[in-house]
């Protein structure tokens, strides 16, 4: 059979069975390692507050907001890109613009 992914779409290496996770998007259950995973930091105060607060020196703690997606919703949401055929055997990177 014919391989499309090296890793077959999966992140698990040599262990066993990896647990589920929950799909934000649409509740599916996916294995953890194949969920693509968004971390967002959210601060806890709006932002003209925020700057007034860093003004003054003060530390402003914020929260990491963790959510996990299956494949389609990634797709669909933006979070990972559809690559081309010669493409998708490679590991992908984002690209890092340098101002």
């Amino acid at each position: 059979m014919p391989v499309k992914r090296k890793s077959r779409g999966r992140s698990k290496g040599s262990k066993g069975k990896s647990g589920f996770v929950q799909c934000s998007g649409c509740g599916q259950l996916v294995p953890r390692d194949k969920a693509k995973k968004q971390s967002r930091r959210i601060s806890l105060v709006d932002s003209a507050l925020f700057r007034e607060l860093r003004q003054k020196g003060t530390y402003v703690a914020s929260r990491t907001a963790t959510k996990f997606y299956c494949v389609s919703c990634a797709v669909h949401r933006g979070v990972v890109k559809v690559r081309a055929r010669g493409e998708r055997k490679k590991p992908f990177r984002k690209k890092r613009f340098r101002s």
